[in-house]
């Protein structure tokens, strides 16, 4: 499976600890725009996921052809995830990793598939690859400081099984 992520799912996996999960999950690879590159690796030293991402052999960099497409998605996104969403349409990814909810819907207008970081720890709950999805998302929202609506933590939590009656 071809798929293409954004800089918000690496680094919200890699403050987690579970940037692996997505070498798991797509096993050919994945692949980055440059400028999701630049952000998590170059002006993201020393944070987390810089050094995660940079080492990680299944991850490509790619340069994204079409600027035209890029261009029209800058005027409502920042740039890597315009990129992200450009290189997803220009390689026929079957899925772009976006986590904001303006690039999700921009995604989806091109007719690309999505998957956020919550549907990653889904998927790996559902596979045997961690043991509780509450811990990941309790441990995603604290240490991880991601912004996540009581109403996605709880349909999360119902999708696999965890919610408390």
């Amino acid at each position: 499976m071809k798929a293409v992520a954004n800089s918000s799912v690496l680094i919200a996996l890699s403050r987690i600890g579970q940037l692996e999960l997505l070498s798991r999950r797509f096993p050919e690879g994945l692949l980055i725009p440059r400028a999701v590159w630049r952000e998590v690796v170059e002006a993201g030293k020393g944070q987390p996921g810089a050094a995660e991402v940079a080492a990680a052999s299944w991850i490509t960099v790619y340069a994204v052809k079409d600027q035209n497409i890029v261009s029209l998605l800058r005027t409502e996104l920042d740039e890597g995830e315009a990129e992200a969403i450009a290189l997803g349409h220009e390689q026929q990814a079957e899925v772009v990793l976006l986590d904001e909810k303006d690039a999700r819907r921009a995604a989806r207008r091109l007719g690309l598939a999505v998957l956020g970081t919550v549907g990653v720890l889904i998927w790996a709950k559902r596979a045997g690859l961690i043991a509780s999805l509450r811990d990941q998302l309790d441990v995603l929202q604290t240490q991880g400081k991601f912004r996540l609506s009581a109403a996605v933590y709880e349909k999360a939590l119902r999708v696999v099984g965890e919610v408390e009656s």
